[in-house]
């Protein structure tokens, strides 16, 4: 969380230089935290919430809605991963930036 300035005393990176978590958060898989790895989560979870809205047009064609009143649950449970995904993306990738042009390392805790 700490870099070395010019002058050579150590400072903190600032939230836009971090981007997003980098420690392992103690569980027992690694978080995925590089720009490319929250790419691939979220086009993955966008191809979820793809067939979640072919699954909402086939109730809608075959006009069978009691199906949405017992699996009303799956939409949030789909909609927020599917949000922080491409939140997280875009906050790492605009610090990957940030780092590169202001020649800083990636920072690990």
């Amino acid at each position: 969380m700490y870099r070395q300035a010019e002058n050579g005393e150590m400072v903190v990176y600032t939230p836009a230089e971090y981007g997003v978590r980098k420690d392992d958060g103690h569980g027992l898989v690694k978080p995925v935290n590089s720009s490319g790895g929250l790419l691939f989560l979220s086009i993955l979870l966008t191809a979820c919430l793809g067939g979640l809205v072919y699954g909402v047009v086939q109730v809608a064609l075959t006009d069978q809605w009691h199906i949405l009143g017992e699996v009303w649950w799956v939409f949030p449970a789909c909609l927020f991963p599917f949000l922080a995904a491409w939140a997280g993306y875009f906050k790492e990738r605009r610090a990957e930036k940030l780092r590169k042009a202001r020649n800083l390392p990636r920072p690990v805790d």
